[in-house]
C-alpha cells in the first residue's frame, strides 16, 4: 500500500506541470484540441483542481475544445483513468 501511494504521489508531482490556462482572447486564436486533449485534462483533473484553488492561472478545462469529442474524452478521464483504482485491494 506504501508503495501504491509513493507511486501516485510522485506521478502527481510530475504531471502538476501539465495543467494550463489560456485567456478567452487566447482561446479565440487557438487551434481547437479534441480526444485525446479532454482525456488527459480528466486524468489531470483533480491536480488542476488542486492547483486552480491556489492559482488563478491554472484552469481544469479548456474552453478552446472541439466540443462533444472533448467533452467525451474529458468524463472518461474523469472516470476510468483517474488513478482511482490503484487504491482498491
Amino acid at each position: 500500500m506504501k508503495f501504491k501511494l509513493l507511486v501516485v504521489m510522485t506521478a502527481v508531482t510530475l504531471i502538476t506541470g501539465c495543467a494550463d490556462s489560456v485567456s478567452f482572447v487566447q482561446a479565440a486564436t487557438m487551434e481547437k484540441v479534441g480526444f485525446l486533449h479532454g482525456l488527459w485534462h480528466g486524468c489531470i483533473f483533480p491536480i488542476s483542481w488542486l492547483c486552480s484553488l491556489f492559482m488563478d492561472e491554472v484552469a481544469i478545462y479548456a474552453i478552446y475544445n472541439d466540443g462533444g469529442w472533448y467533452d467525451f474524452g474529458f468524463f472518461l478521464g474523469l472516470g476510468g483513468l483517474s488513478g482511482i483504482g490503484l487504491f482498491r485491494d
